[in-house]
């Protein structure tokens, strides 16, 4: 049986939490730049460990107001230092509990502009290159950080199972009504067609050859929940199997 790498982005005040972390084989916890805190990185460890699930850490703009999910004019000293800080919490608030980081995957805005702003992604690696730890970076296919990483870090090609792509595999502006993919049988055909063919179906409809290595299904998506359920019950008729630890 063949194994899919699924990740979601956990710990960012969703309701779902604990019914979302049984099927997946990785968690991306917020830990206070758009979302997150001393107790929500707790219990989301927790349950990962509950869960077999790996622990990854989810820094951001240090930016709540805006989810993240808007880029920050912001010295590259303070962006840095900010990134440490988060992920190290995590760090921290792992190892008290015998467990650690398998990955880093930046949030929202920072994660979109380190994938094609060069400045932005050399500030990224520079914070990770500071963190001690044996972790993977989760980063988009073709994306400016994921080359600049080469010979650093280990890249996981991370892609998105609940959001269309443009050509050029950046995502669809979320202004877009057709960002966001909301029904199970066109996350699942989306997902499938990336695994089994190693191409994306972009929104416009061109087939482009694409790598990766986990895929992401949001948290905060619409029925995520039943989303994922289906997920696991159609790949599972495709003999694929939601990979564990």
């Amino acid at each position: 049986m063949k194994k899919i790498h699924i990740n979601c982005d956990l710990g960012e005040g969703g309701a779902y939490d604990d019914k979302l972390m049984p099927f997946i084989s990785a968690c991306n916890i917020a830990c206070g730049g758009h979302a997150g805190n001393l107790e929500t990185i707790s219990r989301t460890i927790d349950l990962a460990i509950e869960n077999n699930v790996e622990i990854g850490a989810h820094p951001s703009y240090p930016n709540k107001e805006n989810f993240g999910r808007k880029s920050m004019l912001i010295s590259e000293e303070e962006l840095e230092e900010s990134i440490i800080n988060q992920v190290q919490l995590v760090q921290r608030i792992a190892a008290e509990k015998g467990a650690e980081i398998i990955h880093i995957k930046p949030h929202g805005a920072l994660y979109n502009d380190a994938a094609k702003d060069e400045k932005v992604a050399k500030i990224v690696l520079n914070s990770l290159g500071k963190i001690n730890g044996n972790y993977a970076l989760y980063a988009p296919f073709n994306s400016v950080i994921s080359k600049l990483a080469r010979g650093k870090i280990k890249v996981n090609f991370e892609a998105f199972a609940d959001r269309n792509y443009n050509e050029d595999f950046s995502l669809v502006s979320r202004s877009d009504p057709q960002a966001v993919l909301h029904q199970k049988e066109a996350v699942f055909q989306h997902v499938f067609y990336m695994f089994s063919e190693e191409k994306v179906a972009t929104l416009r409809g061109a087939k482009k050859s694409f790598k990766a290595d986990t895929f992401c299904l949001h948290s905060d998506t619409k029925n995520a929940v039943e989303i994922l359920h289906y997920l696991q019950q159609k790949l599972k008729d495709k003999d694929i199997q939601i990979k564990k630890r």
